[in-house]
C-alpha cells in the first residue's frame, strides 16, 4: 500500500510505526455554522481510509475532533444570545444528525477541544518551561516560532514568508508577528477557564495538538485535514507537537482537496455554501457520495449544476441492473438448476482484487468506480444471454460489488426501492403535459407506429426534453 505523504510531497510505501497498529487523526468541524458539503467529503473520505486499512488487516484507532470553542462560536454566541457552550452543543447534536443520514460512521474516538482544556494547560505550560512559549502581561501566550528551527517544513514556507496571506493577532507585546496564540485572554462576556496566566481560553491550533496527545501519546502515523489546513493549522501543530516532545510529530500527513462551486472557492462570503442537509433533501446519500468519490481525494472537486443529477442516473442504471437480478432470482427460488462456481468464484476474486489494486494506490476512489462501468455492461450482456449459467455468473458479480463496494458506502439499499424511489422523483419533477406525450410515444413504439413516435419525440423536443429507450420502458431527459 501506498500513501501520498503531504509532507515529503510522493507517495510512499505504508508501514506503521508500531507493527500491526495504527493510530489515525482527522482535524474535524469547528461548530461555528451547519454542516456543509465539505465537512461531509472530508468526513467521508478519512472513513473510508480507516475502513480500507482495515480491511488491509491493520489494527485502526481513528481519533476524530470537534472545534467546540473558538472565534467564530464566540461570535456565534453574541450574535444569537446563546452561551457559546450551549451553542456548540446544539451545533454538534445537529450536525451529528445530518451525518447519520449522510451515512459516514463515527471514529474510533471522539474529541472536544472542551473536554481538554486541562491537558491544553499542561501542554502549554511545559512548551513555556522549554523555552519555546511565552506569557504577556495581559495573560496571552504565543508559541515562539523562531525557538523551533523546523518550521515551515510541511507547507515548504520560511519564516519571512509565515505572514503572507494569513490573519495575525495584532499584540504588541508579541515578540515576532507571526507567533502564533496558545492560550487568549477572555475578553469580557467571553466563554473562559482559569489557568496560570488568568482567565482565558486555547487558541485553536493547540487543541489538536493537546487532543492527539491525550488519544494517541507523541506520535501517530496518519495526521488529515482539508487541503487549506497545511498552513497555518497543521504548521503550527507540528511546530508546537515537535517543540515538546522532540519527536517525530506525524509519519504520514494527507490532505483532501476543497470544493468548488461551478469553478469558485466555497464560502459564505461568496454565498455559495452547499449545506449537506440541503443536498440529502435533492439527493441520495449514495449519489452525492459517487459524484465526490469520482476525484481522486488529494485533488479539488467542482461541483457543476450536472454534478449530482448524474451521479444519481448512473446509481440508477447499476441498481436497475441489480434490481433485474434480483426479479430474475425471485422467479428461480424453488426450483433445481445448476452453475460453473468456480467460474462465479473468480469472478469475485477478480472484483475485489482490483478494487483492492486501487486502493493500494493512495486510496484510488476515481479508479474503483471507473471499474463498475465495465462490471455492469459484462452482467447486462450475462443477462441478455438467457443462459442459466451466465446469470449466476451475473448474480456473483452483483453479490460481491455490494460487498465490496460497501466500504465506498455504495449499493447498501434495496435495489427494488431504490428504482423506484428514482422513478417517482424524476416523474414528479416532469410537467404533466411532457409525461402524457411520452406515454403516447411509448404506446406508439409498442404499436410499432414509428411515424407517430417520431412527431411525439420532436414535440418532446420543442418542450426540451429528449427520451432514452429501453427494452422495458423510456427514461426523459430534461435537455440542458
Amino acid at each position: 500500500m501506498k500513501i501520498y505523504n503531504s509532507l515529503t510531497k510522493r507517495k510512499e510505501e505504508f508501514i506503521p510505526l508500531n507493527g500491526n497498529e495504527v493510530k489515525m487523526y482527522a482535524c474535524g468541524i469547528t461548530v461555528s455554522g451547519e454542516a456543509h458539503i465539505g465537512h461531509g467529503y472530508q468526513a467521508l473520505i478519512y472513513d473510508i481510509m480507516r475502513k480500507y486499512l482495515k480491511k488491509s488487516g491493520y489494527d485502526v484507532t481513528y481519533a476524530r475532533n470537534y472545534t467546540d470553542v473558538d472565534d467564530k462560536i464566540i461570535a456565534k454566541s453574541h450574535e444569537t444570545g446563546i452561551p457559546a457552550d450551549e451553542y456548540a452543543a446544539k451545533m454538534i447534536e445537529d450536525i451529528n444528525a445530518v451525518m447519520g443520514k449522510f451515512q459516514v460512521d463515527d471514529p474510533d474516538v471522539w474529541l472536544k477541544a472542551t473536554e481538554n482544556i486541562e491537558n491544553i494547560i499542561d501542554f502549554v505550560s511545559t512548551l513555556i518551561e522549554k523555552g519555546h512559549a511565552y506569557a504577556t502581561e495581559k495573560g496571552d501566550v504565543y508559541f515562539d516560532v523562531a525557538s523551533f528551527k523546523g518550521y515551515g517544513k510541511l507547507s515548504n514556507r520560511n519564516v519571512e514568508d509565515a505572514l503572507d496571506g494569513v490573519r495575525v493577532d495584532n499584540d504588541d507585546e508579541k515578540k515576532n508577528a507571526y507567533d502564533f496564540a496558545l492560550w487568549k485572554s477572555a475578553k469580557e462576556g467571553e466563554i473562559c477557564w482559569d489557568s496560570p496566566w488568568g482567565k482565558g481560553r486555547p487558541g485553536w491550533h493547540i487543541e489538536c495538538s493537546a487532543m492527539n496527545r491525550k488519544a494517541f501519546g507523541e506520535q501517530i502515523d496518519i495526521h488529515g485535514g482539508g487541503r487549506d489546513l497545511i498552513f497555518p493549522h497543521h504548521e503550527n501543530e507540528i511546530a508546537q507537537t515537535e517543540a515538546l516532545t522532540g519527536k517525530q510529530f506525524v509519519k504520514y500527513w494527507t490532505h483532501n482537496g476543497l470544493i468548488k462551486v461551478n469553478g469558485q472557492k466555497m464560502s459564505k462570503s461568496l454565498g455559495n455554501s452547499l449545506l449537506l442537509a440541503e443536498l440529502l433533501e435533492k439527493y441520495s446519500d449514495e449519489a452525492i457520495k459517487f459524484a465526490l468519490l469520482q476525484t481522486n481525494y488529494r485533488n479539488d472537486i467542482n461541483v457543476t449544476d450536472d454534478l449530482f443529477p448524474e451521479a444519481e442516473k448512473h446509481l440508477y442504471d447499476f441498481y436497475s441492473t441489480l434490481a433485474l437480478i434480483d426479479k430474475v432470482m425471485d422467479k428461480l427460488r424453488g426450483n433445481e438448476f445448476s452453475f460453473d462456481g468456480e467460474k462465479a468464484a473468480e469472478v469475485q476474486e477478480k472484483i475485489d482484487k482490483e478494487f483492492n489494486e486501487c486502493m493500494d494506490d493512495d486510496f484510488n476512489t476515481s479508479l474503483a468506480l471507473s471499474n463498475l462501468f465495465g462490471y455492469f455492461k459484462e452482467m447486462k450482456k450475462l443477462l441478455a444471454s438467457g443462459k442459466s449459467d451466465d446469470f449466476f455468473t451475473a448474480l456473483a458479480c452483483a453479490v460481491q460489488i455490494r460487498k465490496t463496494y460497501a466500504l465506498l458506502g455504495l449499493f447498501k439499499k434495496s435495489a427494488k426501492e431504490y428504482v423506484e424511489w428514482y422513478d417517482t422523483k424524476s416523474a414528479q419533477s416532469v410537467p404533466e403535459e411532457v409525461q402524457a406525450i411520452a406515454k403516447e410515444r411509448f404506446e406508439a413504439r409498442q404499436n410499432r407506429d414509428w411515424a407517430k413516435s417520431d412527431v411525439l419525440r420532436d414535440k418532446l423536443a420543442s418542450l426540451g426534453y429528449s427520451v432514452k429507450d429501453s427494452k422495458t420502458g423510456y427514461e426523459l431527459i430534461k435537455n440542458s
